[in-house]
């Protein structure tokens, strides 16, 4: 192979699943030690461009060529072993096993059924010597490593293996800021090192940060390429959605009411601690702050999905004031409903249908002398289906065949589909491409303007102010005092953050 051919190249690539194109004649190309962005919408094919070339799926037509090589792989152990490793949003690592037994899953050298594990340990000292974290000991269980331990550990069964290619799959979804930072020096040491990475993320900025290059997919199909030094975020953007995007934060006119919501010195088992807000009719009050500061742990007492050791939460009802809920049924009888942060394990029944996901928590409202009217409830998940866009074959389709981002907007639907007071939304858009978010952006916008009051947590802070009226950021599991939105900027937020100091006008004078 010559020094500027490609080390990979897929050709037509082309694949359907019943009557839905998935794939129609995608191109892609990928240069040694080469950062390359893959970008797109929910539903647009990078997923399953990916399964092709990790051997998970057989393409229906269309070729590869790997190192100058035809490359056609039979399943993704033969892929692994030709160099080819994936790394998923969701980690695919077993818990209760240890790093070094995770790394060799599948490739261990057993002769004569023995497992030698002097001959590898050596080797996986020598990978994580590589990655700069000598620290991760063979021998610690996964299970007790923190989130970016463990996508470290990723990374390293993919170098245990010498790939020659990585695919990351939003690799930071659920990682903080530091580990996000110490992920990237990894990536560039694998660039450095001769490793090409396929970087997958909803994150533009991050793709402008980590890439060389970036390809974008829209509807199955190969939509533009480009250097990522030479193109702006807003031309990425139209070539996803395949429009103008006038837009990024649309703003719905809305007025502010009687408060709804009001927590007095709330206590958890750990978090939050001491914290006390107001939540108001028709507004918008967004919580920012490090994973870890224990926001998600403050929507979840409020829920009654944890324990309250201390304080008040007091609920307006159309009967009058209320205090107490051991439920969250309780939660949702007074008019408050919670979209998970956690969709796989708590937001959805992802073998359960579309349909059944969406009316889950109503079923009621379909029910006639204890027997469900299946026609009715079709109906009504076909209508949420259109509005928020899911793109689905059809309302019976399991939900776990979804994309991620569909998934979560079948997640919030369900909620919306309650008709509550109050939504405690914990990273409603995570997941979820840019167009998406534009339109929950407007969606979330309707509800204030319905009188809904929203408490929405989000690590994104551009979101946070773009779309909120008011805003509080939460360090250590106390909340600083909430204010507009107008009184804040991302270095404030940021400087409140991780001191837990209130230094705003400090923050905007740097």
């Amino acid at each position: 192979m010559s020094p500027n051919a490609p080390l990979l190249e897929m050709r037509g690539i082309r694949k359907h699943f019943a009557s839905t194109v998935a794939l129609d004649g995608v191109n892609f190309t990928v240069h040694p030690r080469e950062v390359h962005g893959l970008i797109g919408e929910n539903g647009a094919g990078k997923s399953t461009l990916m399964k092709v070339l990790s051997g998970a799926i057989a393409p229906d037509a269309g070729e590869m060529i790997l190192d100058g090589r035809p490359y056609r792989p039979s399943d993704p152990s033969v892929a692994r072993r030709l160099g080819i490793a994936m790394i998923y949003q969701e980690l695919t690592l077993a818990p209760h096993l240890s790093v070094e037994d995770n790394l060799v899953l599948g490739l261990e050298d057993h002769p004569l059924g023995l497992l030698f594990r002097g001959r590898i340990r050596p080797r996986i000292r020598e990978v994580f010597a590589a990655l700069h974290h000598p620290e991760i000991s063979p021998t610690e269980r996964v299970g007790d490593l923190g989130l970016g331990s463990q996508q470290l550990v990723e990374l390293a069964r993919a170098l245990f293996v010498k790939a020659k290619i990585i695919v990351m799959d939003e690799p930071t979804s659920s990682l903080s800021q530091q580990d996000t930072d110490a992920l990237f020096e990894v990536i560039g040491r694998l660039r450095l090192s001769g490793v090409a990475v396929v970087y997958i993320s909803h994150f533009l900025e991050e793709v402008k940060r980590v890439a060389d290059r970036f390809t974008v997919l829209r509807d199955g199909r190969f939509a533009g390429t480009g250097l990522v030094a030479e193109t702006s975020i807003n031309a990425i953007v139209e070539m996803m959605v395949g429009r103008k995007l006038t837009d990024m934060f649309p703003r719905v006119e809305h007025a502010i009411g009687a408060p709804v919501l009001t927590l007095n010195d709330l206590w958890g088992d750990d978090l939050p601690r001491g914290v006390s807000l107001q939540l108001q009719r028709g507004e918008i009050l967004g919580i920012a702050g490090l994973v870890g500061a224990g926001r998600t742990e403050m929507l979840r007492a409020i829920y009654a999905l944890e324990p309250v050791r201390r304080g008040e939460i007091r609920v307006e009802t159309v009967s009058g004031p209320t205090r107490h809920a051991h439920h969250p049924s309780q939660r949702l009888a007074q008019g408050l409903g919670m979209l998970s942060e956690n969709r796989k394990e708590e937001g959805l029944a992802t073998r359960l249908s579309v349909a059944d996901n969406l009316t889950l928590a109503n079923l009621r409202d379909f029910a006639r002398l204890g027997w469900l009217n299946l026609r009715r409830q079709r109906d009504t998940a076909r209508q949420w289906v259109r509005q928020m866009e899911i793109r689905a074959r059809d309302v019976a389709q399991p939900v776990g065949d979804l994309s991620g981002g569909n998934q979560q907007k079948v997640a919030l639907a369900r909620l919306l589909q309650q008709n509550l007071d109050v939504l405690l939304l914990d990273e409603p858009t995570r997941g979820i491409d840019v167009g998406s978010k534009v339109q929950i952006y407007r969606l979330i916008g309707e509800l204030a303007a319905q009188g809904k009051a929203i408490l929405f947590v989000s690590s994104y802070l551009p979101e946070l102010l773009g779309v909120c009226d008011t805003l509080a950021v939460m360090h250590r599991g106390r909340l600083s005092d909430t204010r507009s939105v107008r009184e804040w900027n991302e270095s404030a937020i940021m400087s409140w953050a991780t001191t837990g100091s209130d230094e705003i006008m400090e923050a905007r004078q740097k």
